[in-house]
């Protein structure tokens, strides 16, 4: 009895630990680069219950059965329990519906759940056969955000609210602004969509196409013709619409497919690098300090966050781009560190676009440079 008892547990546990490896965002990040540091961008969008860590373990046999405990202690870690009520594995942080849990016995049958409320999965087996229940409830908030265009979607005409907002701060620059001593009038902000990464199994599941919005909408308790309702159609459709020549995109609806993506055109050998806001502000004159060339000037893969329930980065690649970081210092004294892309060959964009329109330029004429907002990624090779 004790032999197949420790069988039962050996496999449960390494079935849970397997499921995790699989499942969990960071990990995936660590296995396929182990030599990359993760940048702001990406940490912030992690669920923290998901992060791995260092816990002791401990064993226990009395009368409640066999105890597996590996963890800072109940609750906490990971739990194997045998005992009448059959065998339950529990891991995660203890909070209520967090983590994994397996049930075998209670005369239930077995029954799976992984993960956090309004994000989890649910498989039973049981006297009603196996069910598969996968939960995405939360209705999202964008605060302060207005539907348009994406303006890093090089495809669209900017609309006039864009207009009016961009100019109160530089968002799009020229090549030749980009030297110490210049003084730029910039808006560093937040993203207001708190939006995290899934897994990619659950990304997965959800249908990402604009035919199947409607049981989107009703995923995520989004009422159609809303404000939140546009916002995720503009992302559907830009992530659908083609490319503009010269480019190769994708949108990546979890962190495992933005890696596999820029990994398969730049190498394992990169970096990821986000734009580093020492403070907020509202408009404010910045002084650049520091200009340095980032990446080998041949190829780069940015990824641009976009407003959807779960993390979503419209990703393109291009081989016509120069990028730096800029040290900037703001009136007050506050350091940044921005992320600057220069497009060296604009000529396939729309002539409305928003940089056309706000450094009054045409097309192909000259490079547009921009600073990366805080919550988007480029990739480079080292």
């Amino acid at each position: 009895m004790e032999f197949r008892i420790q069988r039962i547990l050996t496999f449960l546990v390494l079935a849970l630990v397997a499921s995790d490896a699989a499942s969990s965002p960071e990990l995936y990040w660590k296995s396929v680069l182990p030599n990359t540091p993760m940048p702001n961008a990406v940490k912030d969008l992690l669920n923290p219950d998901s992060f791995m860590e260092d816990k002791s373990t401990y064993v226990d046999v009395g009368k409640g059965g066999v105890n597996v405990d590996a963890g800072k202690g109940n609750p906490g870690g990971t739990s194997v329990n045998v005992g009448k009520g059959g065998v339950n594995v529990h891991t995660g942080k203890g909070q209520p519906g967090g983590g994994t849990h397996v049930a075998v016995g209670g005369g239930n049958g077995v029954g799976v759940n992984t993960g956090t409320p309004g994000h989890r999965t649910n498989v039973g087996v049981g006297k009603g056969g196996v069910s598969v229940n996968t939960g995405h409830k939360g209705k999202p908030v964008y605060v302060g955000v207005h539907p348009g265009p994406d303006p890093f979607n090089y495809l669209y005409a900017a609309t006039e609210t864009q207009l009016q907002d961009h100019r109160k701060g530089a968002i799009f620059f020229l090549d030749k602004d980009i030297h110490t001593g210049n003084v730029m009038n910039l808006h560093f902000s937040k993203s207001t969509n708190a939006a995290t990464f899934l897994p990619r199994d659950e990304a997965n599941s959800i249908p990402f196409s604009s035919s199947k919005l409607s049981d989107v909408f009703d995923d995520f308790s989004v009422k159609p013709g809303s404000l939140e309702a546009e916002l995720m159609k503009n992302t559907v459709k830009e992530c659908e619409d083609p490319g503009i020549e010269g480019e190769e995109k994708f949108c990546a609806t979890s962190l495992e497919s933005m890696i596999d993506f820029s990994t398969s055109k730049l190498g394992k050998n990169v970096q990821a690098i986000s734009t580093e806001v020492g403070k907020e502000n509202q408009a404010e004159k910045f002084t650049i300090t520091g200009v340095k060339k980032i990446g080998d000037g041949k190829k780069a893969v940015a990824c641009h966050k976009q407003n959807y329930p779960y993390a979503v980065f419209y990703c393109h690649a291009t081989d016509r781009t120069r990028l730096y970081m800029v040290q900037l210092v703001g009136v007050d004294g506050t350091k940044t560190k921005a992320v600057t892309v220069c497009h060296t060959n604009t000529g396939a964009w729309n002539p409305k676009h928003l940089a056309f329109q706000l450094l009054e330029v045409k097309p192909g004429t000259v490079p547009i440079c921009h600073f990366l907002p805080e919550d988007h990624v480029v990739w480079v090779r080292n």
